[in-house]
């Protein structure tokens, strides 16, 4: 857990952030589906925009999990050896 002046940043609060992300994305993809012959183009370029960051924010997210992952391995591996 990272602490700064009245922030705080931990595993599970990047975690519950992104799910609450993708959940609001999965209830603007039904609103917009079930409005489909009212939706402009635009709204489907901002619905495609929306999706892509939160990709991006799953990908960081599961690239700070390898490394984290590689970094507890490596700690374990210099361990054996000594």
């Amino acid at each position: 857990m990272s602490t700064l002046p009245g922030i705080t940043l931990s595993f599970h609060t990047l975690i519950s952030a992104y799910k609450r992300l993708q959940d609001e994305l999965v209830k603007q993809v039904r609103a917009l589906a079930s409005k489909i012959s009212q939706a402009n183009p635009g709204s489907f370029i901002l619905l495609q925009f929306e999706m892509a960051q939160v990709t991006q924010m799953g990908e960081s997210i599961s690239n700070l999990i390898s490394q984290v992952n590689s970094v507890i391995s490596n700690a374990i591996r210099n361990q054996k050896t000594q």
